[in-house]
């Protein structure tokens, strides 16, 4: 058997290491128009700052080292311009001039390619940069020797773009990040992306959300944005998302979908006879809607070239399709999610409950506990769990890659705190935040606790709600509520009476715990009573402007 592969960096390579491994006599042809392959693109933005230091420690294969250890056929330079399904050919563009190979399944490979909004002055802009493979990296570093030290503006607030601005900010740059959306990481919720917002100001980097840049005036040296302001820039990176490099299959007559995104079956077939398609390119079933999306992320990439070459060999597998799991670091935070966002589940018009909780990454008492807001998205009914975010230094990943596979597995919330996971002080707790998460989305579909989200306090106080703040006495000092009443917990008890049976309540401390225990207390002593999820700390993070700092 003959198999061409177009396209060698994750997908691609992936379909062809396996295929290797499954059939020792196939030819295997790999044509990748770039000058690498098996690069780690995610690795890019980290070579900028140096904290990734040598620049080959990018290049995770070489043509040479897969034609001795798999029996590869891996030809760089060589750029697939036509596809003939009829006479299952394809013409490749070398540096030598074209040639035509057949072949008895193709395997497509392209990936994604970045947006290019059709701005004035876009095109005259010599300063102005993506980053999607080594080439531009190079084209980058070489732009950053230039001027050493200046302004840059990274415009877009996506995964890419808020590693771009920390690595550039790590280098010595001034560095200005623009999104178009209202908050930065626009595939989080509000809330939750805050904290991102707040570590990129923390550490000087100017943030613009709301805005969008409209035109490139003196070669790309100066931006201007939608509200007229204009901003001076030595080196512009342009990271508003990426499309489907679906062109060439579009040209062979393969069926398209969703903005241009390749059509596959659950064996990756296109529609055309003997050919597959993987990567970012490909459109897949969002596991929990089931409706299609474009993941453009590395690690379904590598699994579906896996699952490829497993099905041209006969093994069976099928293209389950994908939730969606995300980590980026920003300094000293990282903010991870899976599966949907609470905006997405609203869009949706599923019935659902939210929840954030906050807690340490390991034994509060064990040196050096950092803490981990987390927030899940479910159904209040049969606990299906759509989706969660976390935000925190250290144990993130852990979490989230928990509940991910939560996600997949079909576990639901009353499944979380029968999870038995890892516990020693300096890893853990005996009731890990992700049992404790479970606990609290559990209390909410029992109806053993009733909660409201930060968005909603203002309107719920308007109706004539009382906000009772338990926090102790120093606690208020560094900031508190406008209108609110104040029991410190510890003294609710004794001070009942100040409370009155026919008011009802919304009660809020800190982080949410020592108010559900002012919540449970009060319900029992026939009060009515809702606790603000993610309490005071959670409402200062996502309304820093309604909070009040006692002089």
């Amino acid at each position: 058997m003959k198999v061409i592969v177009i396209g060698g960096v994750a997908g691609g390579m992936s379909a062809a290491t396996r295929l290797r491994r499954l059939m020792e006599d196939a030819e295997i042809i790999v044509f990748e128009k770039g000058p690498f392959v098996s690069f780690a693109n995610c690795g890019l933005p980290y070579h900028i700052s140096g904290e990734i230091a040598e620049h080959d420690s990018l290049l995770l294969q070489t043509p040479e080292s897969l034609r001795n250890r798999f029996n590869l056929d891996v030809r760089p330079y060589h750029e697939v311009v036509n596809i003939n399904p009829d006479l299952q050919t394809v013409t490749v563009q070398t540096p030598n001039g074209e040639i035509m190979e057949s072949y008895d399944k193709l395997i497509l490979s392209p990936g994604a390619k970045p947006v290019i909004p059709p701005l004035k002055g876009i095109a005259e802009a010599e300063n102005l940069f993506t980053l999607r493979n080594v080439p531009d990296l190079d084209k980058i570093m070489a732009k950053l020797e230039q001027i050493n030290s200046g302004k840059a503006v990274v415009i877009g607030a996506g995964f890419i773009g808020l590693e771009m601005a920390e690595n550039l900010a790590l280098k010595g740059l001034t560095v200005t990040l623009v999104e178009q959306a209202p908050h930065v990481l626009p595939t989080f919720d509000l809330e939750m992306a805050r904290y991102i917002e707040t570590e990129l100001s923390e550490k000087g980097v100017h943030v613009i959300t709301g805005q969008s840049v409209t035109a490139f005036h003196d070669k790309g040296q100066i931006l201007e944005l939608s509200n007229g302001q204009t901003l001076a820039s030595d080196i512009t990176i342009l990271s508003v998302g990426v499309a489907p490099d679906s062109e060439l299959a579009s040209q062979a007559g393969i069926e398209l979908g969703l903005r241009g995104g390749i059509l596959v079956d659950q064996n990756y077939q296109t529609s055309q006879k003997h050919i597959y398609a993987v990567g970012d390119a490909i459109i897949v079933k969002q596991e929990i809607t089931g409706q299609d999306a474009l993941i453009s992320l590395a690690s379904p990439a590598n699994r579906q070239g896996r699952q490829v070459a497993d099905v041209i060999t006969g093994l069976p597998r099928k293209n389950r399709g994908s939730i969606g799991t995300a980590i980026v670091k920003v300094f000293d935070l990282a903010a991870a999610s899976t599966g949907l966002s609470e905006r997405a589940v609203q869009a949706l018009g599923y019935e659902h409950a939210v929840v954030h909780t906050t807690g340490k990454d390991h034994a509060s008492y064990y040196p050096g506990a950092t803490e981990i807001v987390l927030k899940l998205i479910f159904s209040p009914t049969d606990g299906k769990i759509f989706g969660a975010q976390a935000v925190g230094k250290k144990g993130i990943d852990k979490r989230i890659d928990v509940l991910a596979t939560a996600i997949k597995a079909g576990l639901t919330i009353f499944d979380l705190p029968e999870l038995e996971l890892t516990y020693a002080p300096p890893f853990g707790s005996a009731k890990d935040p992700v049992n404790m998460i479970g606990y609290a989305a559990m209390n909410i579909a029992e109806g053993i606790s009733q909660n409201i989200q930060w968005h909603q306090l203002e309107e719920e106080l308007a109706a004539g709600k009382i906000l009772l703040d338990v926090r102790n006495p120093a606690e208020l000092q560094s900031g508190q509520f406008m209108d609110f009443l104040h029991i410190p917990l510890d003294q609710l008890r004794d001070r009942i009476d100040e409370l009155d049976p026919a008011k009802e309540y919304i009660v809020s401390c800190h982080s949410g715990l020592r108010s559900y225990i002012a919540e449970r207390l009060l319900k029992e002593m026939g009060f009515t009573v809702k606790n603000l999820d993610g309490a005071y700390s959670l409402y200062k993070m996502a309304l820093p402007e309604k909070i009040v700092v006692p002089k």
